[in-house]
């Protein structure tokens, strides 16, 4: 049900006492931050989790047909060796093949150049590619193809409400290759799958006029043919790219550290419902950067639709949502949890839904005393670090303990090195991977260093944290 906006204003309000002053002085401001951020890559990996294909580019044209849900064009991706053994071959994620048939899939990619499509797999979402020439250590290639994206009839991530079109993870994305293979796992619904390495995107849409397209990344548009609008979206070091595209109503305002956040709203959301949530996002913004490090891009965009099955979902830039308060921050947590610090949502599941969770109840003025009061595991095996092969086996128990017990695990771990500590602990880290990857062995080691002398090995065995 829709939340009333009085409740709205009043968590914006709580967030602006909460965010900015949050225990180490104040804020630096965006320009300094983006201007201090480690390089690419954040930590350099150990030698046997190197990850290739590295430093992609993405440069994407599509044309939307009359109703925003069909789009045609073009992709090049570009990309680098980084492993000492030559690269044959990649794979490409064609996740929103999961909504489809593979006798009929949403995303089709044809005409391929600079490789050999070999076969779909995976439910037909990873095409693999073998290269023209195999790719030594530190040579760069591309590949290129023609795409087309069809969005399917449900109201979903990728899907449309009426005339509102969502496209999440409709762009074709390299799959990552590390001393385990290339990462392939299956697309889930309950969480997410998705794992890739930092980019760059270069993405022009050419749409109908009467059509808004939110886009990660900073967008300028320009006149096209009659009718038409060109909208050319440009975003560096995100890890996905993902639009919208309807008669949105749009509002926009800039947040105290000069984030322009664009809320844009279907035909069944209030105003003064998206007035609010606006308020919430701007407030979020500032709150989230002032534990974690600056928000590095210059927007973010919120899109609103309150007949979506879930609460939220976050892309990088870009972020769905239903008039859900709590729901709206958490989202923006991501943009920190899985956007900036990157993990294998698959694998780790924890590493950005519990961490965006905790940093949700930081936000809120909330201490999680109390959090596990009626908790117990469902079995013996049951752990924190469980994959997404297991909560899709156990679809109940994702939330309670992904998110709930997540959250709890971490206000238990900053009572017990305390407040100061963990806040340091989570800003140097996240600095420390800061467009990479963050692992849940890393964590352990990064919080044992701020810890001390107190050994926290009983601590990562009572909340089940194996890694």
């Amino acid at each position: 049900m829709r939340i009333a906006t009085a409740v709205l204003v009043a968590v914006a309000t709580l967030l602006g006492g909460v965010g900015a002053n949050s225990g180490s002085g104040s804020v630096p401001s965006v320009a300094s931050v983006r201007d201090e951020a480690p390089a690419a890559g954040g930590v350099r990996a150990p030698a046997d989790l190197v990850r290739t294909p590295a430093a992609p580019s993405y440069t994407v044209d599509l044309a939307g047909d009359a109703t925003g849900r069909v789009w045609t064009g073009h992709e090049r991706v570009g990309f680098t060796n980084a492993s000492a053994d030559p690269l044959a071959e990649v794979y490409l994620r064609l996740w929103d093949n999961a909504h489809g048939t593979c006798a009929a899939p949403p995303i089709t990619v044809s005409e391929v150049a600079g490789g050999t499509p070999v076969a779909l797999s995976v439910d037909c979402t990873a095409l693999r590619i073998v290269l023209s020439k195999p790719l030594g250590r530190g040579e760069r290639t591309s590949i290129a193809f023609d795409l087309r994206i069809e969005v399917p009839d449900r109201v979903d991530r990728f899907g449309h409400d009426g005339e509102h079109a969502m496209l999440g993870n409709a762009l074709p994305l390299l799959a990552i290759r590390d001393a385990a293979g290339p990462h392939l796992d299956p697309y889930t619904d309950h969480g997410e799958s998705f794992y890739s390495l930092a980019a760059d995107f270069d993405v022009t849409l050419d749409h109908p006029a009467r059509l808004r397209v939110p886009a990660t990344g900073t967008s300028v548009e320009s006149p096209g043919a009659p009718g038409r609008t060109v909208t050319t979206a440009t975003a560096r070091k995100v890890r996905d790219f993902a639009w919208a595209a309807g008669p949105f109503a749009a509002i926009s305002g800039t947040s105290a550290t000069g984030v322009r956040i664009n809320v844009h709203a279907d035909d069944g959301i209030d105003p003064s419902d998206a007035r609010a949530m606006l308020d919430v996002a701007l407030t979020s913004v500032d709150a989230h950067a002032g534990r974690f490090g600056v928000y590095p891009y210059a927007e973010l965009d919120v899109v609103l639709d309150d007949d979506l099955w879930f609460s939220g979902m976050e892309y990088p830039g870009f972020v769905l949502d239903r008039v859900r308060s709590t729901a709206l921050v958490h989202e923006i947590a991501h943009q920190w949890w899985y956007g900036i610090v990157g993990n294998d949502e698959y694998n780790d599941p924890w590493l950005d839904e519990s961490f965006s969770e905790y940093a949700t109840d930081l936000a809120l003025g909330r201490t999680g005393d109390g959090c596990r009061d009626g908790f117990s595991w469902a079995a013996p095996t049951e752990r924190l670090t469980d994959s997404m092969r297991y909560w899709d086996a156990h679809p109940s128990r994702y939330e309670a303990v992904v998110y709930d017990y997540g959250k709890c695990a971490l206000h238990e771990l900053r009572r017990l090195i305390g407040d100061a500590p963990m806040e340091t602990l989570l800003r140097g880290y996240a600095a420390d991977h800061w467009y990479g990857i963050s692992t849940t062995a890393e964590f352990k080691h990064a919080a044992q260093a701020a810890a001390g002398t107190h050994d926290l090995t009983p601590f990562w065995a009572r909340h089940r944290i194996d890694g």
